[in-house]
């Protein structure tokens, strides 16, 4: 099988629309790639002082299957949200294809396979207020038997 490594470091998001009229936003991203399924998601550390503009400056890093980069049904999905004691408030979110970053990226220059991109952050089918800043890059593409691969998704995962 087909894979590449992925890494996202969310950098930070600016300008966000303040969903706390009481008391101060403490700011958080779930990760997700291909469908939304649980098993996929992976979070930030809270941002307890930016309020609606968090800074994280956290990687992520995923297995990929080089499928994933042929179409645009794969989709890097990022959701922030903003923490609270009865249950998280949905502040928005950003979705691209995994086509289009890897395209991105691979004409970006030098060929790194690497960029950073500022995206504006959507709440339902309109743009919201604010944006997110992330850096990504991709590995080159290996080929990984699914025997082995098996045995060692514990912490990179979706190949």
């Amino acid at each position: 099988m087909e894979c590449r490594k992925f890494e996202i470091t969310l950098i930070s998001a600016n300008n966000l629309e303040n969903v706390r009229m009481l008391c101060k936003m403490k700011v958080h991203a779930r990760v997700s790639i291909g469908g939304s399924s649980p098993e996929t998601e992976k979070r930030t550390p809270t941002d307890k002082h930016g309020e609606v503009n968090p800074a994280w400056n956290f990687t992520m890093r995923y297995t990929i299957s080089e499928t994933m980069l042929e179409n645009y049904n794969s989709m890097l999905v990022v959701k922030l949200y903003c923490k609270r004691k009865m249950g998280d408030r949905y502040v928005g979110e950003i979705h691209t294809p995994m086509k289009e970053l890897f395209e991105y990226a691979k004409n970006g220059g030098a060929g790194t396979n690497a960029a950073v991109l500022t995206l504006p952050v959507q709440k339902g089918c309109v743009n919201s207020q604010g944006a997110l800043r992330f850096s990504y890059r991709f590995g080159e593409r290996v080929s990984i038997d699914k025997l082995l691969l098996a045995e060692c998704v514990s912490s990179w995962s979706l190949c």
